[in-house]
């Protein structure tokens, strides 16, 4: 059962909205609501999530709807962010480009919450590489750490990559074909150039995808395969 409306729209952040927007293709509808979730885009018997945050939250949303509908969750991982402080009234006072660089890889931090789904029928994930503008202003709410300045907005700048994961073996690009095997996530690591904490949530997700497996040990650490 499905019929529109316009539901959560008012607090919704402007990256989240942006690639809506963008998923809003003729045909489409937005806000729909199904199955007694609200669905940001469906096309056709398609729904479509778009989630720029943690997929632990969207966990058992994503686990009933596919049981009986085609479901793509849509992510953005920003390869290049520029910070932006603004004072309260929205005036900028600094920016600057975060140091750090993120890649397709890094999924896998949020696919640690959700490592099977990929092997339903009915769940694809789409991963979109950007460039985005994260907005802080100081008004006492922000963690120690950023010494009261609090993210209140995430902005759109670019796509400029993207990935349609549909089954197990789509991630298997993420490991470099010049990787002997078998291999360890420090070789792993140092063959990709990500970190080896990383890679770590890489391979238990590749193992729980049944596309890599464990062959053995090389001292203390595990040796991996590709499933053949």
């Amino acid at each position: 059962m499905k019929n529109g409306g316009g539901i959560g729209t008012l607090q919704e952040r402007s990256l989240h909205a942006t690639i809506k927007q963008l998923y809003n293709t003729p045909g489409s509808e937005v806000e729909v609501k199904v199955d007694g979730f609200v669905i940001d885009v469906v096309k056709g018997d398609l729904l479509i999530e778009i989630q720029t945050r943690s997929f632990s939250s969207i966990k058992n949303k994503l686990f009933k709807l596919m049981k009986n509908h085609p479901i793509r969750l849509v992510h953005p991982i920003p390869m290049e962010k520029w910070v932006i402080r603004q004072s309260l009234d929205g005036r900028e006072i600094s920016r600057r480009r975060s140091p750090r660089r993120m890649n397709f890889a890094h999924i896998f931090e949020e696919l640690v919450s959700i490592p099977t789904f990929i092997i339903h029928s009915n769940f694809e994930l789409e991963v979109l590489l950007i460039r985005e503008e994260e907005i802080r202003v100081k008004d006492g709410k922000g963690t120690w750490r950023r010494r009261g300045w609090s993210s209140v907005d995430r902005r759109l700048i670019e796509i400029v990559d993207r990935h349609l994961y549909s089954n197990p073996t789509d991630f298997l690009h993420l490991i470099p074909s010049s990787l002997e095997e078998p291999f360890t996530t420090r070789s792993l690591a140092e063959a990709a150039g990500i970190p080896r904490r990383l890679v770590q949530k890489m391979t238990y997700c590749m193992r729980k995808m049944k596309i890599i497996m464990l062959v053995g040990k090389e001292g203390n650490a595990n040796l991996y395969s590709v499933c053949s």
